[in-house]
């Protein structure tokens, strides 16, 4: 079964600003995108709690997804597996992944920061979920 959206054909940028749109309905501020040439390649953003603003870097892992296209073209020609695809889809997916949150976050069933946690990015720039892989998930240390 290929992956999800693998047939898209609608450009990153146009992804990206989907996002930033349904995070913007939410109330995230500060949106910056980031870019590599003329490729956009992450996300962050600013929650804002009341007390405190968190910064969250989403992950877009377009080598990834590039990865699995070429896997499953071996035996599904159908997919796509260039580099403008892996992109597109990456972007994609990850609109995807943001609508599914903000539903929960509309049914009160998570708080935005929590959604979002892994991403929280620290002083270095690196991310918790970074941080806590480095401690190989061990919260003491």
């Amino acid at each position: 079964m290929a992956i999800l959206n693998y047939t898209t054909t609608i450009d990153a940028f146009k992804s990206a600003s989907e996002i930033e749109y349904v995070l913007i309905k939410h109330r995230a501020k500060s949106i910056m995108k980031e870019y590599q040439g003329e490729r956009i390649t992450g996300l962050s953003f600013l929650i804002d709690t009341g007390s405190s603003q968190i910064p969250i870097k989403l992950p877009v892992k377009v080598e990834e997804c590039m990865k699995i296209l070429r896997e499953q073209r071996k035996t599904n020609k159908a997919v796509k597996d260039t580099a403008d695809q892996a992109e597109r889809v990456a972007w994609r997916i990850l609109l995807d992944w943001v609508k599914a949150q903000m539903a929960l976050l509309d049914i009160e069933m998570v708080q935005m920061q929590e959604i979002f946690m892994p991403y929280i990015v620290d002083n270095t720039g690196r991310t918790l979920y970074e941080r806590l892989e480095e401690q190989h998930f061990l919260l003491l240390e």
